[in-house]
């Protein structure tokens, strides 16, 4: 990989942030001076324009058209707002929001002075607060489009920008929601052809404040879809882990009625380096032990975590020996679609249940069992939200949309809410949410996941990879002939084309492999099923499931490897 010498220097002399541009001149020099190092880090960083992801633009800080800096972002508001005038005329009305990393505010007021340059009309956040509040926004607010400046769950040293649309500017099913193609395409189109960064005209002033109304109608609105059922005897641990969830969490559980909510002390205020977790996902091993740590100290009932952003909710619960435990993504999509299914059952909705590919395969016996149609999309809420008539919708990379009329995206928020509503009314009834998770099993069989990833530094791996997959596939897994190999390459009926394999086998095991997102990583979602007939056979059924599943987690080892 090489770098073009007038390219660089082009950049650089209009990069518009003096840090950036002197961090590329040292770099430049360093690598024009025979350092190795310094050639390829040039060379990465100028491969070319950081495009749309599975979640928007999304990369390192750092100086760059393939990182995430202020002229990237420059560049990417006038290109959006070009294509969005082009679309939907010069009153163009877009929100802006950010959450609290390093360079977020500065980046979306550079937004909102590029909207208001352009002659259209921009609000924005009054502070830092969680991406659903941005996603309602959009729907509140009747904008043709949102911007969010967040990396949400990734290290401190990224950051990223989602782009939403709304109001006139997308059909029905995607108001709302984040960008797919070939809007995407369109949009990253119109940011190629922007001028240099420092060229794209700025307002000095302008733009709107969003009313404070709009947070307190997204708290109202999150709080009433709970049932009124008055159980709320439970005591809540909850963790932010150092974003900008928890002034909205708080405000969320005490509208709902929840009274016990104790914010896990170290991790509530934001903090861009997220100094008590090596990774801020909660997903990641060892991101709940303060908050394991703070509920066993003030014997918690449950944990419940958002990510930095807020759009994503994870929870842990108490094991009878005093160690806590984890629920899984699609234990929680599980438990949340049985909730929302059952509520709109009894009160004569009809509607659908989505989920990705990626997820388990539970939601659809759920959702034929409450009269309700299912839909598997590709991962990404932004195709799990503009399912037509989804009233609920999840990935097992812990996003949950509970609500979509309030937020037609994942909302760690409405989630965390609805997954305490549950417990209290469990523990009412004396029952837990591992005993919830049994009785799933036994009303539709035991559906068992887990992941295996490869996480590489030299991306080349990752088209490697897919590649073996696709030319040499495995013939048995945990035991199972291959029944079935599905490339998603070319895309299906029922699902538009993506960088992903499906393997079945006799035994009803699956597996999808695909790169990810918004990491330099391969990811394999395998899944086993074991029928259970009786609550006798579910400490049976537990082992063969876990036995099979390990099995096959080390046969797709296998099977990556290059």
């Amino acid at each position: 990989m090489s770098y073009d010498l007038a390219t660089v220097q082009n950049w650089i002399s209009h990069d518009p942030d003096p840090h950036t541009q002197a961090e590329l001149r040292a770099l430049l020099a360093a690598a024009e001076a025979g350092q190795e190092d310094a050639q390829q880090d040039l060379a990465d960083r100028f491969q070319s324009l950081l495009q749309f992801g599975t979640a928007g633009l999304r990369g390192e800080m750092a100086g760059g058209p393939y990182r995430m800096n202020r002229a990237v972002v420059r560049k990417a508001t006038a290109g959006l707002i070009n294509w969005l005038q082009n679309r939907v005329g010069k009153d163009a009305l877009v929100v802006v929001g950010f959450d609290a990393r390093y360079n977020s505010a500065t980046f979306a007021q550079d937004a909102v002075a590029i909207i208001t340059a352009a002659g259209a009309r921009a609000v924005l956040f009054p502070r830092e607060l969680p991406t659903p509040i941005l996603a309602h926004a959009v729907l509140t607010l009747g904008a043709d489009a949102g911007i969010m400046v967040t990396a949400s769950h990734n290290p401190p040293k990224d950051n990223g920008y989602k782009v939403y649309l709304g109001g006139r500017a997308i059909e029905e099913n995607g108001i709302g929601v984040q960008i797919v193609p070939p809007v995407d395409k369109e949009i990253a189109d119109a940011i190629a052809a922007t001028p240099f960064a420092d060229e794209i005209p700025l307002a000095d002033s302008g733009w709107e404040i969003m009313p404070e109304t709009v947070v307190e109608n997204y708290i109202h609105h999150t709080a009433q879809a709970v049932s009124s059922t008055p159980a709320r005897d439970l005591k809540i641990a909850y963790t932010a882990m150092h974003g900008v969830g928890y002034e909205v969490m708080a405000k969320v559980f005490a509208a709902a009625g929840f009274t016990q909510v104790y914010g896990v002390p170290c991790q509530i205020h934001p903090d861009p380096d997220f100094p008590t977790v090596s990774f801020p996902n909660p997903e990641e091993a060892g991101a709940l032990d303060e908050a394991i740590k703070y509920a066993q100290e003030i014997s918690a009932d449950i944990i419940i975590a958002s990510d930095p952003d807020a759009d994503r909710a994870s929870a842990a619960i108490p094991n009878p020996d005093g160690t806590w435990r984890q629920l899984s993504g699609d234990e929680l999509g599980a438990i949340l679609g049985q909730a929302v299914a059952a509520q709109a059952q009894a009160n004569g909705k009809t509607g659908t249940l989505a989920s990705s590919i990626v997820s388990s395969r539970i939601l659809a016996p759920i959702a034929q069992h409450h009269g309700l149609n299912y839909t598997a999309t590709l991962t990404g809420f932004k195709w799990i939200a503009r399912v037509p008539e989804i009233i609920y919708g999840y990935e097992e990379a812990i996003g949950f949309c509970t609500n979509p009329s309030v937020v037609r995206d994942k909302d760690g928020i409405s989630a965390g809410l609805v997954i305490a509503t549950k417990a209290a009314q469990l523990k009412a009834a004396g029952v837990s949410l591992a005993q919830e998770l049994d009785k799933l099993a036994l009303q539709y069989g035991l559906y068992l996941t887990a992941p295996v990833t490869i996480r590489v530094e030299d991306l080349s791996i990752i088209p490697a990879t897919m590649h073996k997959i696709r030319t040499c596939p495995p013939a048995t897994l945990a035991g199972s002939p291959v029944e079935s190999i599905v490339d998603l390459q070319a895309g299906t009926a029922e699902l538009p084309p993506t960088d992903a394999v499906m393997i079945h086998t006799q035994a009803n095991d699956r597996v999808i492999i695909r790169p990810s997102g918004t990491e330099p990583k391969v990811k394999c979602y395998l899944e086993v099923i074991v029928p259970v007939a009786t609550e006798n056979e579910l400490p049976a059924a537990k082992e063969t499931a876990k036995q099979r599943l390990e099995k096959f987690q080390a046969d797709m080892r296998q099977a990556l490897k290059l």
